[in-house]
């Protein structure tokens, strides 16, 4: 989801240079979003939400479906939070809160809020599948993050997209172009918040980053971050219809 929560200068077609057929910076985030998203994605996470006052953990079950753009969240931990739903239809947000059994539409007005109170944020969740589609694509340098070699991909975006970063940086290992970090700035090329990836591993047939630290940068979210991490993962399953319905919102279990 998470996706991913997931999940990123004209349009360059200059390739990467190497023995291997050339691979365009386009097509460097096409494979890692395939990677990570997968026709339908099904699984558990955790979310750990840091700020200067408190910390807290939240299990969730999650599904996805990438073709439909549809994905579904529901809390399973702890106890108070339990049943707290949130349901993506293409731009259409709704979240359920069992604490006062109603299901609420999200207006354009909050979807720069903390999705669940974390870093992330609604329009987050909403645009997770623009990062192929609304932005050009350029190879910018080559860098090494842990001992890794790293592409450097400036993203920005399309002058008709309806996103909210000014620019976005993806920093793909080299060989499976998979994500080791993400830095993304506002419309005045300020750096506003980075997400690095690590814990690389197999889970549900194929190598992912099972953690995500996003770390925003601004003065006023000093001392916060939000951390998800990858316990299960599956992909390419089918997920029945009736998962991505207002009726499954207010159905906690």
């Amino acid at each position: 989801m998470v996706s991913r929560f997931m999940i990123i200068a004209v349009m360059t077609l200059v390739p990467i240079l190497s023995a291997a057929a050339p691979i365009t910076a386009k097509e460097i985030v096409r494979r890692f979003d395939q990677q990570m998203r997968g026709r339908t994605s099904t699984g558990e996470m955790s979310m750990t939400i840091v700020t200067p006052e408190w910390k807290r953990t939240m299990r969730m079950r999650f599904w996805e479906s990438a073709d439909d753009d549809k994905s579904f969240v529901r809390v399973l931990s702890p106890a108070k939070d339990r049943g707290t739903s949130s349901l993506k239809l293409g731009n259409n947000m709704w979240t359920y809160l069992p604490a006062i059994e109603r299901s609420m539409k999200i207006p354009p007005s909050m979807m720069q809020q903390g999705w669940m109170g974390s870093d992330f944020t609604n329009d987050d969740l909403v645009k997770s599948s623009s990062i192929v589609d609304d932005y050009v694509h350029a190879i910018t340098d080559t860098v090494t993050i842990d001992g890794m070699k790293a592409y450097v991909i400036t993203l920005d975006p399309k002058e008709e997209a309806a996103v909210v970063w000014g620019r976005i940086v993806v920093y793909a290992r080299d060989g499976d172009y998979l994500p080791l970090r993400e830095e993304f700035y506002d419309e005045d090329s300020v750096l506003v918040r980075k997400m690095d990836f690590t814990g690389f591993q197999k889970m549900g047939g194929r190598i992912v980053p099972t953690v995500m630290t996003l770390v925003p940068l601004t003065e006023d979210k000093k001392g916060h971050m939000t951390t998800m991490r990858y316990h299960s993962l599956r992909f390419n399953t089918k997920i029945r219809k009736s998962v991505f319905t207002r009726a499954n919102l207010e159905r906690a279990r």
